[in-house]
């Protein structure tokens, strides 16, 4: 290991969307993750021309064969000892099931080796109230949850998920509990959030870091789509309630042993400004953040030698290594983001004047906004010292939040089967539950073949 590397030699292996120009997806995660000392290797789920952001967009998907393809390649030459995973958008519901099967791979050859390997996986399946997947990827992606160590839902995509509303903290704690419990995923963030001053949550709608690709149509490489992606601004008030948001909240967990969540909260600034790639940003500075608090928690607890880097029961909250990760990404965001929207406001000062001077009209409208939206990348290899060296750390310590959770576990039928809703009844994948007395309330998971 480099004297000056910030983590322990690791390896990556990411899979998530490609762009030729500007910075989401894989060209975001590779270059963050790599600045900050992983070895990264990228299979890339689609080939775009650009973001979705855009409104017009050329390339290509990558399919389900073609990713399994890649990774054999891998496997054949004795190149797939990863030791973290990191996934993000993938384009068909054929495609997760590859995804799940690499993941799987992967992790059974570590398995001798507890804590030798961490899936971190970011579901991204939808905003504003919608999905911008189709729709039978949704029991797919719930059938990798169980695999993972770490997910990185945004609020409707936690709502999606775990089948839970979320309203205030409450109700946000027990969609938290149920991923937990149902689905025994150690760790989670819900990113994203915009809490009014009385801790109320506006129903899923626009938020101001989407994941990426981002778009409304079905199909992401239409041209012709329009798009409602939404302004990185404070959200209006909502009816019956005059709070305007003025904040952007992450709220983590870090599961104790018998699975009941540990929560804590981050609030950051919103900017006046739309940024895509920042759900891949947030995703890759975790990984390396994570592994550094892991590495320097005490000895006693040995947490890189255990089973998905799980604190003991007795660590607070806003002492978890998770929260100390996120704590450290967020003002190394802020702090990017907030370089990238001066200099964004300064290319469009000049972008605008100049248009001032040769006048108006439809034409100029869309390439007004292919400007905005060159100018807003968030061009991380400008922003590296920001990376290795998060300011004004203060700003965002992590906080324990107190609520209410009731009870969220399904009830199992007389066999002490529980079904998890992931593709058709009585086809899907079940949990079979046993008394507390006799092992683990969580014995197995199986998925019949298609």
């Amino acid at each position: 290991m480099a004297s000056d590397a910030l983590v322990p030699e690791t390896r990556v292996l990411a899979i998530a969307s490609h762009v030729v120009h500007g910075y989401v997806g894989n060209k975001m995660a590779t270059c963050v993750m790599q600045a900050m000392g992983c070895d990264v290797s990228a299979i890339n789920t689609v080939h775009y021309s650009n973001h979705t952001a855009y409104k017009q967009v050329k390339g290509t998907k990558t399919t389900a064969a073609e990713l399994e393809q890649l990774y054999e390649g891998l496997r054949q030459s004795n190149l797939t000892n990863f030791d973290v995973l990191l996934t993000g958008y993938v384009p068909s519901a054929e495609a997760v099931r590859s995804v799940g099967k690499i993941g799987r791979d992967i992790k059974f050859n570590s398995g001798t080796k507890p804590g030798s390997f961490f899936w971190v996986l970011d579901p991204v399946m939808g905003d504003n109230g919608k999905l911008y997947i189709p729709e039978d990827e949704v029991p797919e992606y719930k059938a990798l949850l169980r695999e993972a160590d770490l997910i990185l839902p945004n609020q409707f995509e936690a709502e999606t998920l775990s089948e839970t509303p979320i309203h205030d903290l409450n109700s946000l704690a027990q969609a938290i509990q149920v991923l937990h419990t149902t689905y025994r995923v150690p760790h989670v963030i819900i990113t994203s959030l915009r809490l009014t001053r009385d801790n109320q949550i506006p129903p899923s709608r626009p938020v101001t870091q989407p994941h990426t690709p981002s778009t409304e149509p079905s199909d992401p490489l239409s041209s012709s789509s329009s798009s409602t992606l939404p302004q990185n601004k404070p959200a209006a008030s909502q009816p019956g309630n005059d709070e305007v948001v003025e904040n952007l909240t992450i709220i983590g967990s870090t599961a104790t042993s018998d699975f009941k969540p540990r929560l804590f909260r981050i609030d950051t600034p919103a900017l006046p400004l739309f940024f895509s790639g920042t759900g891949d940003m947030f995703a890759a500075l975790t990984v390396p953040r994570l592994i550094e608090a892991v590495e320097q928690a005490p000895a006693e607890q040995n947490l890189r030698a255990t089973s998905s880097w799980r604190s003991r029961d007795e660590v607070a909250a806003e002492d978890l290594p998770l929260a100390r990760a996120a704590q450290k990404v967020l003002a190394s965001m802020q702090a990017v983001l907030g370089k990238t929207a001066e200099s964004c406001k300064q290319a469009m000062d000049v972008y605008d004047a100049r248009i001032a001077r040769g006048g108006g009209g439809e034409e100029s409208e869309k390439k007004r906004h292919l400007a905005l939206m060159n100018a807003s990348e968030v061009v991380v290899p400008r922003h590296v010292d920001s990376l290795m060296n998060p300011p004004d750390l203060e700003r965002f310590r992590p906080r324990a939040v107190r609520a209410e959770v009731g009870g969220v576990k399904k009830e199992s039928n007389e066999l002490g089967v529980l079904h998890l809703g992931i593709g058709k009844k009585g086809e899907g994948a079940v949990q079979v539950e046993v008394d507390e007395s006799e092992g683990s309330g969580f014995e197995k998971l199986e998925r019949p073949e298609a």
